[in-house]
C-alpha cells in the first residue's frame, strides 16, 4: 500500500505566507504542515522514502527540503483541482494506497486508527468539526466536506449537507485496498467519458461511488485535526490545537 500526499496547489488565501514557500511548508504549531503529515504517516508504518508526493507550485522547494520522498508532477496545478492532482500518482495506486491532503494538521492517532480499520475503503472524519468553525469568518461551515453516516457506512459526502445533519467532516485522509483502488480508478475513468474532471474535488468522485453502491466506511476521530486554508486559520491554529 502506497502513501500519497496531494500538495500541488499554492494556497492563495494564505497570501504572503506562500509567497516564497508552497502551502505545505507553512509552519503551523511549530513545524511545517507537511512535517505533521509525514509524522502521522510514520505512525501508521509508512517510511518517508515510500511516500509519493504530488507537487506543483514551488515543488522544487519541497524536494530540496525533503529529498527522500518520491515525486510526481502536476504540471497543470494552476488549472485543475484535488482529484486530478491525486490521479497524477495513478501508477502508484493499483496495489492500494493511503492518501492525504497536504494542507492539514492531524494527530498521528488518526492514521493509526485508519490502518487498524478492517474495511478496504475507509475515510477519516472528525466528529468535533464544528468547534473550529466558530472562529472562522473566511471559511464557513458551508465549505466543509461533510459526511452523513448510517452505522459506520458513509451514505453521503458533500459540502451541501446541512451542518445539523452532518455526522462529521472528511479530513482528506483515506485508505483503499487493492480491490477498492481498482474500483476507484474504474469509476474515475467511467465519469471521465461523460464530463471533465479537471475542476472536480475528491469528494465528487466519492459521492458518485456511494451512489453507485460502493461501500465507503468512516473512521471517526474527535478533534486532533485542523485545516489551514486562510491567514485567519493560521492565526487561530495554536488555540485550536490546544483546544
Amino acid at each position: 500500500m502506497t502513501p500519497i500526499i496531494i500538495g500541488a496547489g499554492r494556497g492563495r488565501r494564505l497570501a504572503h505566507l506562500t509567497q516564497d514557500v508552497p502551502k505545505p511548508l507553512v509552519e503551523i504549531v511549530g513545524r511545517p504542515m507537511l512535517e505533521h503529515v509525514l509524522m502521522a504517516l510514520e505512525a501508521g508504518g509508512f517510511a518517508r522514502r515510500d511516500v509519493v508526493y504530488v507537487r506543483g507550485y514551488l515543488g522544487e522547494v519541497i524536494e530540496a527540503r525533503y529529498p527522500e520522498l518520491v515525486y510526481v508532477d502536476n504540471r497543470d496545478w494552476e488549472r485543475n483541482n484535488i482529484l486530478a492532482s491525486l490521479l497524477c500518482a495513478r501508477r502508484f495506486m493499483s496495489k492500494g494506497f493511503v492518501s492525504s491532503y497536504a494542507d492539514i494538521v492531524y494527530a498521528p492517532s488518526a492514521i493509526e486508527k485508519l490502518m487498524a480499520s478492517s474495511h478496504g475503503f475507509a475515510i477519516v472524519c472528525d466528529r468535533d468539526w464544528r468547534r473550529r468553525y466558530r472562529d472562522r469568518s473566511e471559511h464557513p461551515e458551508t465549505d466543509a466536506e461533510k459526511v452523513r453516516v448510517e452505522g459506520d457506512r458513509v451514505v453521503e459526502i458533500s459540502r451541501h449537507i446541512d451542518p445539523e445533519q452532518a455526522s462529521g467532516e472528511f479530513i482528506g485522509v483515506m485508505k483503499l485496498d487493492a480491490a477498492s483502488a481498482q474500483h476507484f480508478l474504474a469509476s474515475y475513468d467511467e465519469v471521465l467519458t461523460s464530463r471533465s474532471l479537471e475542476k472536480a474535488y475528491l469528494i465528487d468522485l466519492l459521492q458518485h461511488m456511494i451512489e453507485q453502491g460502493e461501500g465507503i466506511h468512516w473512521v471517526p476521530i474527535d478533534g486532533g485535526y485542523m485545516e489551514i486554508d486562510t491567514t485567519e486559520d493560521a492565526r487561530h491554529a495554536e488555540s485550536w490545537w490546544k483546544g
